[in-house]
Formats: C-alpha cells, sequence, structure tokens
C-alpha cells in the first residue's frame, strides 16, 4: 500500500517510522528531517496506521467559491465575439462588449474567458506560421514625443509600423499595423510593397475604422510614412 503512496506522503511515513522508533521524540524527529514541530503535529495529528493515504496532501480548492459575477448573457456574448476575433484578448474584446450595451470591465471579460477555457467551450486558436522580421531604419523625419504628452484614454497614441512577412522562400508581404497603447485595439493590412501611398491609405483605413477619436501617431518602421506624417 505504501507503494502507492506519492513521494511526499512517503517523506512523511518516514517522519511516523522514525518518531515511534525513537520513543516518541517530536523534537529530534524535527532535527533529523529539517521540518518544524508545528509540521510534524500537523501531519501526526492526521495520520492513521490504517490509513497511510491519511498522509497525502489534501486539495487546496476553497470549499466554496465565489458565484459568478456575469450572467449567462454576458457569457454568451463574450464568446460570440471572441469567435468572431479569435485572437483578441480582453482588452480588446471589452470595447465591443461595451458598445454593445454590456456592462462590463475588463477584468472581468478576463475571467469569463478564464471560466470559458476551462469549461471547454473555447478553444485557442492554432499559431500563426509566419515569420515576422521588424526593419530597422533611419528616420531623420521622425520627431520625438513631447515629454510629458499625456496618453490616458484611447486615442491618444496610436503605434503605427510595418513589417516584412515571409511565409514562404522569395516571398516577401508588406504587413501594416498600427495598435492604440490604451485600449490595445489592432488595424491591420497587408500589402506587396510598401510605398507612401498605401501608407497614406492605410492612415486612412485606420482613421475609419477606430471607434474612438485619433489623436497622434506614434511612426516605428519605415520611410513610406515620412511623406503622410
Amino acid at each position: 500500500m505504501a507503494a502507492e503512496l506519492s513521494r511526499e506522503a512517503r517523506v512523511r511515513l518516514q517522519w511516523m517510522a522514525y518518531y515511534e522508533a525513537d520513543g516518541g521524540n517530536a523534537t529530534l524527529t524535527s532535527r533529523h528531517f529539517g521540518i518544524s514541530r508545528q509540521t510534524f503535529y500537523r501531519w501526526w495529528r492526521r495520520y492513521d496506521p490504517h490509513w497511510l493515504s491519511s498522509l497525502e496532501s489534501g486539495s487546496h480548492r476553497p470549499r466554496r467559491r465565489r458565484p459568478p459575477t456575469w450572467t449567462q448573457e454576458v457569457a454568451l456574448a463574450v464568446l460570440h465575439q471572441r469567435e468572431q476575433h479569435p485572437r483578441w484578448g480582453k482588452d480588446k474584446l471589452v470595447v465591443l462588449l461595451r458598445q454593445s450595451g454590456h456592462k462590463v470591465s475588463t477584468s472581468m471579460v478576463g475571467r469569463i474567458l478564464t471560466s470559458l477555457k476551462a469549461r471547454g467551450v473555447l478553444r485557442e486558436p492554432a499559431g500563426r506560421a509566419v515569420s515576422v522580421h521588424r526593419r530597422v531604419h533611419a528616420r531623420p523625419y521622425a520627431v520625438r514625443k513631447p515629454k510629458g504628452y499625456p496618453v490616458r484614454e484611447p486615442g491618444d497614441l496610436v503605434q503605427v509600423d510595418t513589417l516584412d512577412l515571409r511565409r514562404v522562400p522569395g516571398v516577401v508581404l508588406k504587413h501594416f499595423t498600427a495598435r492604440d497603447v490604451v485600449s490595445r485595439w489592432d488595424v491591420l493590412e497587408v500589402h506587396t510593397r510598401a510605398t507612401s501611398t498605401l501608407a497614406a491609405q492605410f492612415l486612412t483605413t485606420l482613421q475609419a475604422c477606430l471607434p474612438f477619436p485619433l489623436k497622434a501617431i506614434q511612426v516605428d518602421g519605415g520611410s513610406e510614412f515620412a511623406a503622410v506624417v
């Protein structure tokens, strides 16, 4: 029966055997195994020589779990939005949910996502098979963000960049990306080239897609944005 015990339970069984063989001296037993007397006595009180499983660690799960603070309707709304946008996290989903009339916080959306994953209702999408390489360019046209510029609300600062996507050897696609630093809202486009004309079109798309006013742009990439920012 001892062979069926976990490693931790077998170690505790050694404590009990040493204690009984040493005449019941808890101080020497604790010193020999490098444990505290409180720890030893806690397990000694639980120890049943006829039921060695009494030395197994019990579950640390609380006896009473806090019930969910969201309704089934809200959970289904989160699931629907996540299925529509499988790579979006709680920071982006909460924007859409609030626009739909749901009174939810970012942390609540995160807890709902965790619950859906634990129940097997929500499955994570497969990873992208895309190799992304950031291009490094000197940017003499860039202007440093003023010191003390406040970035508190969505739209205060959107970072714009261009990446190279290499899905297959010899083929390079240009990945235009914009991310709001507060809401983490992304706007993405893929083209075969990175020109100033396409950069201007992308900024127009960006303004149309953002659900909040665009106040400032930070360029982190190629010179295609030099003529339009």
